[in-house]
């Protein structure tokens, strides 16, 4: 989940889902309540780890962050040195879970056909936005916490994807996660200079911020998808079958970056000289091209990743019982 929030196009909530373990994630967040709190600051510890589900959500949280630092260092390296390959396999994944999802959806009423002929329309507009530009007011950077999260609580809406429209992807996910690594780097070399750079400082507030609204978000989406899950099931797997259709125009393995420009039309850099992404340019393959055709086979894995995801779970449960 760490690595594919990471990655603008891909859902975390949709590698919960085909892993079988979102719903028990869902219920788990909505214990981070007042209750929970309470619990805390009459030192009832173990009370508030059994009450929140620490366990799960520990481990869960541990292997994100792990994969975060870890897994999406390595997907960087392959989304530059072989960009069509890893779409087409993440392609070929969502497929997978559209699959996974509908072979055990039984209620095609009238309802949940407009339900999923809107999620995917959603799905569908949201990859064909224009980005607005970057923000770095406080309070629009606590909102995109809160609608950025959204990629590990609702299956098919990419958090990442999301913060490139709302323009501040860059800032968020690369700008101010650098800020905080060469600010680690200089507390352990017991270098507090960094405290005089207003830019380091003004990055590392940004990020404490929209850490915050993070956490809001993900409180506030599981109780709202909570509240629906046990009420409105099928009509809210029905929207989710939408969304995750309509994000397959997000992952389209065959695009082009577009890059922002300023009036004269230089390529815009951020702190570290990189180009900034601004949205894809979506063509159809060259079907007289052998890379289209081994992205064929790419997609073809990813589909077997998450067959293979589904099988391994459900022998897991066996096992266990």
């Amino acid at each position: 989940m760490g690595a594919a929030n990471k990655v603008p196009g891909v859902s975390g909530g949709v590698v919960a889902f085909v892993a079988g373990f979102y719903e028990e994630f869902i219920y788990s967040l909505q214990k981070i309540n007042f209750k929970a709190f309470k619990l805390f600051t009459n030192f009832r510890f173990k009370s508030f780890w059994r009450y929140i589900n620490g366990r799960f959500l520990g481990l869960l949280i541990l292997g994100m962050l792990i994969s975060y630092f870890s897994v999406s260092k390595i997907l960087d390296y392959l989304i530059i040195h072989y960009e069509l390959y890893v779409w087409a396999c993440f392609f070929g994944m969502i497929i997978g879970s559209i699959y996974y999802i509908v072979k055990d959806f039984d209620d095609w009423s009238r309802r949940n056909i407009l339900l999923i002929t809107l999620g995917t329309i959603v799905g569908v507009a949201i990859s064909l936005l224009d980005p607005a530009k970057e923000n770095d007011n406080l309070i629009f950077v606590f909102i995109c916490g809160i609608i950025g999260v959204s990629g590990m609580t609702l299956p098919g809406l990419s958090g990442s994807f999301i913060l490139i429209l709302l323009g501040n992807y860059v800032l968020l996910l690369v700008d101010s996660v650098n800020a905080l690594y060469d600010t680690i780097a200089d507390l352990v070399r017991w270098d507090l200079s960094f405290i005089e750079n207003a830019k380091r400082m003004r990055l590392l507030k940004v990020l404490v911020v929209f850490s915050l609204g993070s956490l809001m978000g993900l409180v506030t989406w599981s109780h709202f998808l909570g509240y629906v899950l046990k009420r409105y099931k099928t009509a809210t797997f029905a929207v989710i079958i939408g969304f995750i259709t309509g994000s397959l125009g997000v992952v389209w393995p065959w695009k082009n970056k577009i890059y922002k420009a300023d009036t004269l039309g230089n390529t815009l850099l951020d702190a570290q000289g990189n180009p900034i992404l601004d949205n894809y340019d979506r063509f159809f393959p060259d079907v007289t091209s052998l890379q289209t055709y081994i992205a064929l086979v790419y997609i073809l894995v990813g589909i077997g990743i998450v067959l293979w995801l589904e099988w391994y779970g459900k022998k897991t449960i066996k096992t266990s019982k």
